[in-house]
């Protein structure tokens, strides 16, 4: 094999969607592989067929990682190469791999990656938000109070904040977003290098909103990316400027849970706290 390395896992990375995003290299490395470790074999098959690429195929998903460990590390010290691969993009970012790669490093195997295509990085490339600094929050758990809650803990980063969606789930997140970050930036990545990519920026109950009326928007695979929290000055400064806006927006109609939602997006902070200053004002002007 022409990358020169005998018992080696190769952790290659395939198209999101695009297929000419696979990089000569990758497809290289996946006709000289012994065989390859998929996260869905016939999902995978569709992929090597047009390479007219015909290798033994073995499943590796969450599921049966732990259990595959022993079989890859008794081929690699038998000197065969393998090829761990996910269902797109690359393995181990928000797929399996990461059980497999570790216990194979420590068993003294020599693991190369063979990078390509990246959802997070594609859609970080081309969203317009800061990217020196970024969180990375994967997909976000499924049920509403574990999902606000994870949301909450990231309410006062600076940094971007990323996070997955599937389609099913994304007007609920959107919901949440929208009750917790107020107007705070938000970018939407879709069907990234698809026929039907797409980019909305805009804050969470604007794209909710945009989504709703027209449910095309809603379909395909999501990265969300967060615009990270303002810096806060000292405190005094702060609890003054906070109190500003909500003595404002409670002038104007606006209810006290909304009012403290805006400010928490806008200021940082705790929006329990932003909720509490927001009574306290409308009980004094009552």
């Amino acid at each position: 094999m022409s990358e020169g390395c005998e018992g080696a896992l190769y952790v290659v990375a395939t198209p999101i969607g695009n297929l000419e995003d696979l990089s000569p290299r990758a497809a290289r490395v996946l006709g000289e592989v012994d065989w390859i470790a998929a996260e869905d074999t016939r999902h995978s098959a569709r992929l090597l067929r047009p390479l007219g690429i015909d290798k033994p195929l073995v499943s590796l998903h969450e599921h049966n990682e732990q259990a595959r460990v022993e079989t890859l590390r008794q081929a690699l010290d038998a000197g065969q190469r393998v090829a761990l691969i996910s269902d797109a993009g690359t393995p181990l970012v928000s797929d399996p791999g990461f059980v497999v790669v570790r216990e194979l490093r420590a068993s003294g195997h020599r693991v190369i990656p063979v990078p390509g295509p990246c959802a997070l990085v594609a859609a970080l490339s081309a969203a317009g938000l800061p990217t020196d600094r970024f969180l990375f929050e994967g997909f976000l758990p499924a049920k509403g109070g574990p999902r606000r809650q994870r949301l909450t803990a990231n309410l006062e980063r600076q940094e971007t904040v990323v996070y997955y969606e599937s389609p099913h789930r994304i007007q609920a997140t959107l919901h949440d977003l929208a009750a917790l970050f107020g107007m705070r930036r938000i970018v939407l990545a879709r069907e990234l290098t698809k026929t039907f990519e797409t980019f909305l920026d805009a804050d969470a109950a604007t794209l909710l909103a945009r989504m709703e009326a027209d449910p095309d928007q809603a379909r395909g695979e999501f990265v969300i990316m967060v615009a990270g929290a303002e810096a806060r000055g000292d405190e005094a400064g702060l609890l003054a400027e906070g109190e500003a806006w909500l003595a404002a927006m409670l002038a104007e109609g606006m209810g006290v849970k909304s009012a403290a939602a805006v400010v928490t997006a806008r200021l940082g902070g705790r929006k329990k706290q932003w909720y509490q200053c927001a009574q306290a004002l409308k009980d004094r002007d009552a």
